[in-house]
């Protein structure tokens, strides 16, 4: 039940199938009833014929009995109990003949009178006790006493109608099945072709969340355009949103850019007085907040979704980032290996990979004790990017809060909100994020990303 409700392609076709085995069902029902009928009508129209032949050849002779000049020229009047049967009653001097087939048996009269021409169908019992179709008809003849009254009646078996139905039934059983799988299949194709501007409406929702649209761009029927605007309405408000945050946080950090700097001047100031405890404390709360401006400005750069279509020279990347460290007093004792393609390149903006690897490789600069290595190869799931250090390593309750999914990077120590940047760009770029232990017996960062050159 939770599938039918969930599924508008199986919901249609259920609904398609019981109703086309409903219909072809009815029809089929229909069309034996009606093929009844007519062979019904059809018998009436034979048993007419026997009847006016009857009356054609009915006599009264010279005695003032009844006599037929000629009988129906049909043998199975002749053949005992065969189904066919004719009676000719005098109903005036109560003489009758009847056909050979009623042997010793004889025709019930109808239950009410008809006038002299007019033909009475009834149904009554044949003399084996079978139901009959009966037509009778009065017809009136001049004799020597005067006009005399017959009754004519000829009667015919219904198990004959009722085989000529069955027969029909199984002729009509097979045509109606191929009907109804031919209208089942013209269903399965019509709710295929009906649902497909769905499908459009669902490729483009996947083109705007990777990025390549901002907008459902798609041509749909009328009755699904409604949803179309709706939907463009919302992706234009939550796009708005999203500038609008953006730029406050821009604003924000750049606010607290300038104070910060004016801040590290102070810091400079007072260890030139002496106060060094106190310039300590200042700095590291500077060195927090600068971090904390620095994660937003990162946040606010990010757009709702990267074109993946861009790309940036890993290699290159790399280098740019190690030669900038390479100049910090830290990294004049560091050496920093770089094992990177020089053909490849990374589904990422530079700015962006950039941060991401200052941050990581700046991390792992002040835990190394002699080098840091940076690699990064393709696999079958994508490219990854390695950054590892020769470093003590982390113990492994840190390590598995590292790991941990949905852990917050900021409670993890002093390069917390470094970690918590990359966390939030990879996110961004559906990239993902995991801590190991390094062969060189410090730490090891992976990141991941499906796809790239």
């Amino acid at each position: 039940m939770k599938v039918l409700s969930r599924s508008i392609r199986l919901r249609l076709l259920i609904f398609a199938t019981l109703g086309t085995l409903l219909a072809i069902g009815l029809a089929g029902a229909g069309l034996i009833d009606l093929f009844g009928r007519h062979v019904e009508r059809r018998l009436g129209q034979e048993l007419d014929t026997h009847i006016a032949q009857l009356a054609g050849a009915l006599r009264i002779d010279a005695a003032g009995a009844p006599t037929l000049a000629r009988e129906p020229s049909d043998s199975r009047f002749q053949r005992p109990l065969s189904g066919l049967y004719w009676q000719i009653t005098d109903v005036t001097g109560g003489k009758m003949l009847r056909s050979r087939s009623l042997w010793d048996g004889t025709l019930p009269a109808p239950t009410a009178t008809a006038a002299p021409g007019v033909i009475a169908s009834y149904r009554g019992a044949t003399p084996e006790g079978a139901e009959a179709l009966i037509h009778a008809r009065t017809v009136v003849l001049a004799g020597p006493g005067g006009e005399r009254s017959f009754r004519i009646a000829a009667a015919i078996d219904r198990a004959e109608l009722a085989a000529l139905r069955e027969g029909f039934a199984r002729d009509l059983i097979p045509g109606i099945l191929l009907l109804a799988a031919l209208i089942l299949i013209a269903a399965w194709v019509q709710v295929g072709l009906g649902l497909k501007p769905l499908a459009r409406v669902r490729e483009a929702l996947a083109a705007v969340r990777a990025g390549r649209e901002k907008h459902l761009a798609v041509e749909v029927p009328s009755e699904i355009a409604p949803l179309v605007a709706e939907v463009n309405t919302l992706l234009e408000a939550q796009e708005a949103e999203m500038i609008r945050a953006r730029d406050r946080a821009a604003d924000l950090a750049h606010g607290l850019r300038t104070p910060l700097t004016a801040l590290a001047s102070d810091v400079a100031r007072l260890r030139a007085k002496g106060e060094q405890e106190i310039a300590a404390d200042i700095e590291a709360v500077a060195v927090q907040m600068r971090r904390t401006v620095e994660r937003e400005l990162a946040r606010a750069r990010l757009r709702h979704q990267p074109d993946p279509l861009v790309t940036v020279p890993l290699a290159s990347a790399v280098d740019a980032v190690s030669r900038t460290l390479a100049r910090t007093p830290r990294g004049e004792h560091i050496a920093i290996e770089m094992s990177v393609a020089p053909d490849m390149v990374w589904p990422m903006r530079a700015e962006d990979l950039a941060e991401i690897l200052g941050n990581l490789m700046e991390n792992a600069l002040r835990a190394a004790r002699t080098r840091v290595q940076v690699s990064a190869e393709r696999e079958a799931r994508g490219m990854t990017l390695r950054i590892e250090d020769d470093g003590p390593g982390v113990d492994d309750a840190r390590l598995a809060a590292l790991a941990g999914r949905g852990r917050r990077f900021d409670e993890t120590g002093s390069a917390g909100l470094g970690l918590a940047i990359v966390s939030d760009i990879a996110g961004a770029y559906g990239a993902q994020l995991c801590f190991d232990r390094s062969s060189l017996g410090g730490l090891k960062v992976e990141l991941t990303v499906a796809s790239g050159g």
